[in-house]
């Protein structure tokens, strides 16, 4: 079976592994869901730009998503 690798930073791996946690799922069926949903949407053209644009800001920035080192998180208030 043919493998991808995903690099991730650890503000952005932490995330996913608190999500696969919470529903208790592996990691890899994140992966997937979220290569599924991808697919369904590649014929919207604005999502094809975007997927284009992604390259460019992942070099420079993280998602929105990620863990930031400075922010408080919601899980950790309670």
């Amino acid at each position: 079976m043919p493998i991808i690798k995903v690099h991730l930073e650890a503000e952005e791996y932490e995330p996913i592994q608190r999500l696969a946690k919470n529903l208790d799922i592996k990691m890899e069926n994140i992966a997937y869901a979220a290569i599924n949903q991808l697919m369904m949407k590649q014929a919207n053209r604005d999502f094809e730009k975007d997927l284009q644009k992604i390259h460019q800001w992942r070099k420079k920035d993280l998602p929105k998503w990620a863990d930031k080192a400075q922010e408080i998180h919601a899980y950790e208030g309670m």
